[in-house]
């Protein structure tokens, strides 16, 4: 059993999750590589010594550069907002080390672009963020999907609705400048990586992206509050997504509903350990929806519990994700998602603006 040193840049929401998740993946996955919680930056040396007496690092720092430069990190994660995602990326490729960057991958297409050419050119590993397609129920969907229990498949929905910005009163902050920080870039790539996910590349989209609460406190909004998208997968089947920082009593609603010829799956973020699955069989007055509760027989469940119901959380999502990057590193191959993977969701959210500005039918391939 070997050890590797971590380093995370960001320490905030995201940081701290990959903080804890990295100093407790080797205890409920008995990985094989066992994280050694080496350094962590912050955006000041204040703030870099606070995260690393509060998450347990060996060293802090105020500088992300140190921190991707020492020897002892072996491996960064990167839990910063959008626009440094690029620039840590490409400078720990060019020394060789192995990535896990947050979502969205990077502020742009183009940025995009960039980090998977780095990724690839230096052949690292190099994995993308999403951690709600990680759920054991969520897993056990894409099982039955793949296994065509619920035959062919005909229509996907889905959303990822929040309330965090539904009072107008609200003032205005970071989250409402700038095109990257907007509903678009914050909410929308983890439905649309959903979307691909279980249905793959989309062909077109018809999008409407907009901003309801253009003034909060005299300062003008800059990004969008909410975006509808219709879609036509690569596979001919027909998809709607809708995502929400508005959305009115929505806390967690990472949602979705698969139709095929025999069966259908429903799963709401805001239950997570509970699949919605109907089975068309049998007499006509049995059927219906039943709820499954996740357990043991679940992927990714049992090493957290062996109670069926009992259920996981949000910061287990994250404590997959970290084995599943852990296990990438000790074969030596990219795992999905890899940034690729998230190079296809910016893919569709440009397209997507594109679409909204025209308002025209758009095609992905475009970009």
């Amino acid at each position: 059993m070997g050890e590797i040193g971590i380093g995370v840049v960001g320490g905030g929401y995201m940081g701290k999750a990959h903080s804890v998740a990295m100093a407790s993946v080797g205890a409920v996955f008995n990985t094989a590589l066992r994280p050694r919680l080496e350094m962590i930056a912050g955006s000041s040396a204040e703030s870099g010594e606070r995260y690393r007496a509060a998450f347990g690092f060996r060293r802090g720092t105020g500088d992300w550069r140190e921190l991707v430069a020492a020897p002892e990190v072996e491996a960064v994660v990167i839990a910063t907002p959008q626009a440094l995602h690029r620039e840590i990326a490409e400078a720990a490729f060019a020394r060789g080390k192995p990535v896990l960057c947050e979502k969205p991958l990077g502020a742009s297409l183009e940025d995009g672009r960039a980090m998977v050419a780095a990724a690839e050119a230096s052949g690292c590993v190099n994995m993308i963020g999403f951690n709600y397609i990680r759920t054991p129920a969520t897993q056990y969907a894409r099982q039955l999907v793949d296994a065509g229990r619920i035959g062919r498949v005909t229509s996907f929905r889905a959303e990822m609705t929040e309330d965090f910005l539904a009072d107008p009163d609200l003032p205005a902050t970071w989250r409402t400048e700038g095109i990257a920080s907007g509903n678009m870039g914050d909410l929308a790539p983890h439905v649309i990586n959903c979307a691909l996910t279980f249905m793959g590349p989309i062909a077109e989209l018809s999008a409407a992206v907009e901003t309801v609460h253009t003034d909060r406190g005299g300062v003008a909004v800059t990004n969008d509050d909410q975006a509808a998208i219709l879609v036509r997968f690569e596979s001919g089947v027909l998809g709607t997504i809708f995502s929400s920082r508005i959305a009115t009593g929505r806390k967690m609603g990472y949602a979705y509903q698969i139709d095929g010829t025999h069966g259908a799956i429903r799963f709401d973020g805001e239950d997570q350990n509970a699949l919605l699955v109907y089975f068309r069989e049998g007499p006509e007055a049995e059927q219906g929806f039943r709820k499954i509760l996740t357990g043991p027989n679940h992927p990714d469940y049992l090493p957290f519990c062996q109670g069926p119901g009992h259920g996981t959380g949000y910061q287990d999502q994250i404590i997959i994700e970290a084995k599943d990057f852990l296990e990438a590193i000790a074969a030596g191959a990219a795992r999905w998602p890899t940034f690729r993977d998230g190079l296809e969701v910016n893919r569709v959210i440009a397209a997507a603006h594109a679409s909204s500005t025209d308002r025209a039918w758009t095609s992905v391939k475009d970009f």
